[in-house]
């Protein structure tokens, strides 16, 4: 009988929802985020030696995918959700068992009387509070293929837009996110399949709720509001 799987840490990021998110890892590396252990795997002798590496893989649960059983072919969005394809050739979230994996940049590792050990990161592509199941350090030797095939993801190259931020809604972001917003926007958070220019998009980051417009690869933030 297989084992349960242990939590052993959430993340803590500036998206408390899907929509918005990276679609992988890595994309947005201004992007900050913080792996908080669970109480039962703060014991700082668990981290002795990841110090020395730049880059972590973390191991985690879909846990807002809601689903019943699974399907062998999906759509994934940057085919403009009508192409479907094998689950296992692609990332989808709706998976026999709903596990992600994501590799980030390993920052700092701090430790702190209410938390306990704390990893900051760099380019994650979690929702807020996502459940980590395991933390494996990253291993250029083994784990870089420079001459490894992308598929039919090689055809989904991302988009950059140019990005319109006015100053009056930009001062409204704190100054050490502003980078990772600003790029999240540039590489387009739309479902491939929507290109509406007068319709108004968002997602949440942080606190604030962003408003957009894309029109002819320029996309204009138009509004941002508190929560």
């Amino acid at each position: 009988m297989a084992e349960k799987l242990e939590i052993i840490a959430r993340i803590r990021s500036d998206f408390p929802t899907k929509f918005g998110i990276p679609r992988q890892s890595g994309l947005v590396k201004e992007l900050k985020a913080e792996v908080v252990m669970e109480p039962a795997y703060r014991d700082p002798a668990a981290f002795r030696g990841l110090e020395g590496f730049s880059h972590i893989w973390l191991i985690w649960n879909f846990s807002q995918v809601e689903r019943e059983g699974w399907s062998a072919a999906v759509t994934p969005p940057r085919l403009g959700g009508k192409k479907r394809m094998g689950v296992f050739a692609t990332r989808s979230p709706f998976r026999p068992n709903p596990i992600g994996l994501s590799c980030v940049r390993l920052d700092e590792i701090v430790y702190d009387d209410r938390r306990g050990t704390v990893l900051r990161v760099s380019g994650a592509d979690l929702m807020d509070g996502t459940p980590i199941y395991d933390i494996k350090p990253y291993l250029p030797l083994s784990d870089c293929r420079p001459d490894a095939r992308a598929g039919f993801a090689e055809e989904t190259a991302e988009d950059h837009l140019e990005v319109v931020f006015p100053k009056a809604l930009s001062d409204l972001i704190p100054e050490d996110r502003l980078g990772g917003l600003i790029a999240a926007l540039r590489g387009d958070p739309r479902p491939a399949y929507q290109n509406d220019p007068d319709r108004e998009y968002g997602f949440y980051f942080m606190h604030f709720d962003v408003r957009f417009r894309v029109v002819d690869n320029v996309l204009t933030v138009t509004e941002i509001e508190v929560r």
